[in-house]
């Protein structure tokens, strides 16, 4: 039973982790407007994502306007958004495999076949954690470049938003429950195999004694 509470313990971290990468895609606050040295004007903050621009003003009205070209955006947003993206199906398809080989599911008759299909679950969570990892540490990068780069002015700073953090989260969610996911298959197939031949050999042994008593 141990086995069994584990795997869905892994499966709902890895399906955690790829809703969290699909809000992080949505948000439009991945770099956020940074009130620093003469940047005072505090009536509206301007939040930047993957799809649009949202200006929120002091009163509470947001305006959003969707990213008009893909072409005119920034090196860093286009590859975002399309790790991103893929990061996303990546785990999608992660959640079927995982699912097709965990042991309180009959999708598969033998263990052999099922086992495999939790590794590869597990390798298929690892990459889409990494696809998604990769552009969030770059935007963050640029981001903190940016803001203690004297040249750039104030009211072009940005800080770092809580779509990266929520991405963070998902990727940790991701590898985490994909590295747990192969430790357990590799623990299962190598305690298996042992005890069998173990019980095998000393079943033949006994039987063998048996034999010379009664003879």
């Amino acid at each position: 039973m141990v086995s069994p509470c584990l795997e869905l313990l892994n499966l709902g971290l890895c399906i955690g982790g790829t809703l969290l990468v699909m809000v992080a895609c949505g948000l439009p606050s991945w770099k956020v407007s940074a009130y620093i040295e003469g940047n005072i004007v505090v009536s509206q903050s301007i939040s930047d994502g993957l799809w649009m621009s949202c200006v929120v003003q002091s009163t509470g009205q947001i305006q959003c306007k969707v990213h008009d070209s893909m072409l005119a955006l920034s090196k860093d947003l286009q590859i975002a958004r399309a790790l991103t993206v893929i990061s996303s199906v990546t785990g999608i398809i992660g959640m079927i495999v995982a699912i097709a080989g965990a042991q309180c599911t009959n999708c598969f008759g033998t263990q052999a076949v099922k086992a495999n299909l939790a590794k590869a679950g597990g390798v298929i969570f690892i990459i889409s954690g990494l696809f998604v990892l990769v552009p969030l540490c770059w935007m963050a990068n640029n981001i903190i470049s940016d803001f203690y780069n004297m040249e750039v002015p104030a009211t072009n700073k940005r800080e770092i938003g809580a779509a990266i953090y929520i991405g963070w989260a998902a990727a940790a969610l991701l590898m985490l429950g994909g590295t747990m996911f192969l430790l357990q298959c590799l623990a299962t197939s190598n305690s298996s195999y042992p005890i069998k031949y173990a019980s095998t050999k000393v079943t033949t042994q006994n039987r063998d004694f048996d034999k010379k008593n009664y003879v």
